[in-house]
C-alpha cells in the first residue's frame, strides 16, 4: 500500500515537472509579429505628435475621424486640463489656509467655516445642498454663456498662444 502511494505521488511530481517545463519553453518560442498599420495618417504632422511615438491615441477615438472630429477632441482635452490645474490651484490655495473674505450665505457663514476640500461639498460640515445648486448653476452659465471662443469680442479660435494659431 505505501509502495503503492509512493509510486503514485513519484508519477504525479515528474508529470507536474514536465507540464512545468512544457509551459516554460513557450515562453522563450518566438513570438509571431503582423506589420502594424495606421489609418491616422492624417494627424501625423499634426502639433504635439513627435518622435518615437507620432500621434498618439491607444484608446482608439480617432480612427476613421475627420479634422473636425480631431479639433473638437483636442480643444475639449485642453479646456479640461486648464479646469483641472485651475482645481489643483484652489485645493492648494484653500488647504493653505486662504479663503474668500466675508460670509458665505445670509446666516453668516464664513467661507472659511466650511472644511476644505471633497469634505466642503460632502460632509458633515459641508455647504448645503442649495448652495451646492447654486455653484453648479454658476458653472454651467458660464460654461454656456460666457466662456467662448467669441468672447470678449475675438474671433472664433483667435487666443494669443493657443494652439490653434500655430504656438
Amino acid at each position: 500500500f505505501f509502495f503503492v502511494i509512493l509510486h503514485t505521488t513519484s508519477t504525479m511530481m515528474k508529470i507536474a515537472v514536465l507540464a512545468a517545463l512544457a509551459g516554460s519553453a513557450a515562453a522563450f518560442a518566438p513570438a509571431q509579429t503582423a506589420k502594424a498599420t495606421t489609418t491616422l495618417a492624417a494627424f501625423e504632422t499634426e502639433l504635439g505628435a513627435q518622435a518615437p511615438l507620432g500621434f498618439f491615441d491607444p484608446l482608439g477615438l480617432l480612427d476613421e475621424a475627420d479634422q473636425a472630429r480631431f479639433d473638437r477632441l483636442r480643444f475639449v482635452e485642453i479646456k479640461h486640463g486648464r479646469v483641472a490645474q485651475l482645481a489643483f490651484l484652489g485645493q492648494i490655495v484653500t488647504r493653505a489656509g486662504y479663503h474668500l473674505p466675508g460670509d458665505i450665505d445670509m446666516s453668516g457663514n464664513s467661507f472659511a467655516s466650511f472644511p476644505n476640500g471633497f469634505a466642503a461639498i460632502g460632509g458633515p460640515d459641508s455647504i448645503p445642498g442649495a448652495g451646492t445648486g447654486q455653484i453648479l448653476l454658476f458653472i454651467g452659465f458660464l460654461e454656456l454663456g460666457v466662456m467662448k471662443d467669441s468672447a470678449n469680442g475675438a474671433e472664433p479660435g483667435d487666443f494669443v498662444g493657443d494652439f490653434r494659431n500655430g504656438y
